[in-house]
């Protein structure tokens, strides 16, 4: 049993407070520990001690399936805007809004995002920007001005996301496993697939019509080793047309089934507070290279 907390008794500690925020935000003790830079058992210890010092229960149900409960939805909204909050007032002091800090996942980051940002700096040499590391699954990140991600269509209303480059699924094969026949190939390919999108294949089966094959799968971490993957030669790959689209257009990669549009996209998922100019400008300068992109080979 809790002991209920007397009037004037302390408040818990910002580390607790903090690691329930993001557990609850985020959905999991794993995402806030990577949100945190922390271990997910030190979330799940700090949230614990919070209950104790609170006497309430702030999640239920299955570790595996933890929910909020009521003691725990009254407690976020609260939270989330205080250290929003905090956040705001800490980047306003940086210095006007001039330091930028944007969370990205990692394969856009590596294969579109940072080969761009030599012109961003170029046209916007007064923008410091700060890359950090977005959770492969992670919709928010704390002190982030902006995120940017792979988003479905549902989640770029919600979220009320900017689209960057509307998204397209497809095979793709390097010429050397193709042969004569670029769509039996991919076909009758082993399957590279990215342990942080499992769906790939199976996503692109289901846009396209094409049933599953018996070829075995080649799992590594994320996107963008599947694409070095796809361009060595090591097997087929399904991806997004944004981080395929460069290797297609030169010929590395051949696309014999074209791309099925998903109706999601890359998409820039706005930080709290109000949009300081560098955020205005780097998300005007998104939407400007997403436009400059080719089309999507349509399917065929």
């Amino acid at each position: 049993m809790f002991e209920n907390l007397t009037p004037g008794a302390a408040l818990p500690s910002l580390n607790a407070l903090r690691a329930f925020e993001a557990m609850a935000r985020t959905g999991s003790a794993t995402l806030a520990g990577a949100e945190l830079n922390v271990t997910h058992s030190a979330v799940s210890r700090q949230v614990k001690a919070l209950e104790a010092q609170m006497g309430v229960r702030l999640f239920e149900g299955p570790r595996h399936a933890l929910s909020l409960t009521r003691a725990g939805r009254d407690l976020l909204p609260g939270l989330t805007a205080a250290f929003d909050g905090i956040a705001a007032a800490v980047a306003g002091a940086r210095g006007e809004g001039q330091d930028l800090h944007v969370a990205v996942n990692a394969s856009l980051s590596v294969k579109w995002l940072i080969p761009r940002l030599a012109d961003f700096g170029r046209r916007h040499p007064e923008v410091r920007v700060h890359l950090v590391e977005l959770a492969p699954h992670a919709v928010s990140r704390r002190g982030a001005d902006v995120m940017l991600r792979l988003l479905d269509p549902e989640r770029i209303e919600t979220l009320k996301a900017q689209v960057v480059v509307p998204n397209a699924l497809g095979p793709v094969i390097a010429p050397s496993l193709a042969g004569d026949g670029a769509r039996a190939a991919v076909l009758s390919a082993p399957r590279l697939t990215a342990r942080t999108h499992l769906s790939g294949w199976k996503d692109w089966s289901v846009l396209s019509g094409h049933g599953a094959t018996a070829a075995s799968e080649r799992p590594v971490a994320h996107l963008h080793f599947v694409l070095d993957a796809a361009l060595a030669g090591w097997g087929a790959a399904v991806l997004p047309w944004a981080l395929a689209a460069e290797a297609v257009a030169d010929g590395r990669l051949l696309a014999p089934f074209g791309f099925h549009a998903d109706g999601g996209a890359v998409a820039a998922i706005p930080g709290a507070g109000e949009p300081s100019r560098a955020r205005r400008a780097f998300v005007r300068w998104l939407i400007e290279q997403g436009q400059a992109m080719p089309p999507a080979p349509g399917a065929n």
